[in-house]
């Protein structure tokens, strides 16, 4: 898969960026706030059919204007496919496949992805479970577009049994007859995205653990533990037995709404006992192995995308990291960094071959060099 050229208009604060992609590994340089990153999440949004960085779609139009565009040509299996995304504010957003619209995102996606590293996916260590949950659910719903309906299905039935839960105490009364039909649906999603869930976990660690010695060449032990409540129980048990504690709270508090993806380091939270270098080296190894299990799953390399990881990590990494370009463990990649010379130096030296893009105020210098 190759992304040959990439168009943004009015997105972000690039009022109309024209790119061609000629070369493997592609490097936007530039100030802070020039837009580079923002290039990448074009792309992102070109993938998923929304921003990495703020889901909310009117953010993303630049300031002063009320709509966006974004298009993008690829290659695929020698098939080439124009992919481009409108919004307009007050309006739905829609994606089209060569000048024709999905009836519904979720046929889209898995057909182009991309796998981001970057310095906010620190939030998977700090945040609350549901940023983790996200990071299992996209990454399956990138090869499986069936687990992502049943997702779809599972969150739609669980908000319509918290809207009649809440219902039951504004009225007074209790249904169980009318309670039964959401149970039924949330068991047969619920367990079937939980097996999907653990069977990628399974395969995701030793991948995993392979890219983290890698990386970090140290010694400690590092595990992915899947931590759900049907690990252990029937979940229709469960569900049956929380039916008057979800009654008095009005809200459901079982289901695989309540996972969470834990990390361990020496069989502790590496949120507490990780430095903040065996945090970076945790979350490269976890974004490098969900590349490789997508790429296993799919049958070819998604688009990598490196968002300001010279600035935010040291030599030691880098050099790992552009080591396993240069073996052609990847596919495309993109780039962004603050510095030309340096990202000349370092992919010169690696013989590899790139195009640099200088970025300035949202718009290309037209200065390349390769």
């Amino acid at each position: 898969m190759f992304l040959k050229e990439l168009q943004l208009y009015q997105f972000k604060n690039h009022t109309e960026s024209k790119f061609s992609f000629t070369e493997p590994v592609n490097c936007f340089v530039g100030d802070n706030g020039a837009g580079k990153t923002n290039i990448l999440d074009a792309i992102h949004y070109l993938s998923q059919t929304k921003s990495y960085f703020n889901h909310i779609d009117k953010q993303n139009i630049q300031f002063e204007q009320n709509y966006f565009m974004l298009k993008g040509i690829f290659e695929k299996d020698q098939d080439i496919t124009e992919i481009q995304c409108n919004f307009k504010e007050g309006e739905t957003k829609n994606i089209k496949k060569d000048k024709k619209k999905y009836k519904r995102f979720s046929e889209h996606i898995g057909r182009f992805p991309v796998i981001i590293i970057s310095p906010t996916d620190t939030n998977l260590i700090i945040e609350d479970s549901e940023v983790r949950r996200k990071y299992i659910d996209s990454s399956i719903a990138q090869y499986k577009q069936s687990y992502l309906q049943m997702l779809i299905q599972y969150k739609k039935n669980l908000k319509q049994r918290n809207a009649l839960l809440k219902q039951f105490v504004e009225k007074g009364y209790f249904d169980n007859l009318s309670l039964e039909i959401y149970d039924k649906k949330l068991i047969e999603y619920g367990n079937n995205i939980h097996l999907e869930r653990t069977e990628f976990i399974k395969q995701l660690n030793p991948v995993f653990n392979k890219y983290y010695k890698e990386i970090s060449d140290s010694k400690e032990t590092v595990n992915l533990e899947y931590k759900s409540q049907l690990n252990d129980n029937d979940f229709s048990t469960l569900i049956h037995s929380s039916r008057e504690k979800d009654r008095m709270s009005k809200t459901t508090h079982v289901g695989i709404h309540k996972d969470d993806l834990l990390f361990q380091m020496n069989n502790y939270p590496i949120k507490k006992t990780g430095s903040q270098g065996q945090q970076k080296s945790f979350l490269i190894a976890l974004k490098l192995a969900q590349f490789e299990f997508i790429k296993k799953q799919a049958g070819f390399k998604p688009i990598l995308l490196l968002d300001d990881i010279f600035d935010k990590l040291d030599d030691h990494r880098i050099l790992k990291i552009i080591g396993f370009v240069n073996k052609n463990v990847f596919g495309q990649v993109f780039i962004t960094d603050t510095h030309k010379e340096r990202s000349e130096e370092i992919l010169t030296k690696a013989a590899i071959n790139y195009n640099i893009f200088k970025i300035e105020n949202g718009k290309l210098n037209n200065e390349k060099a390769k």
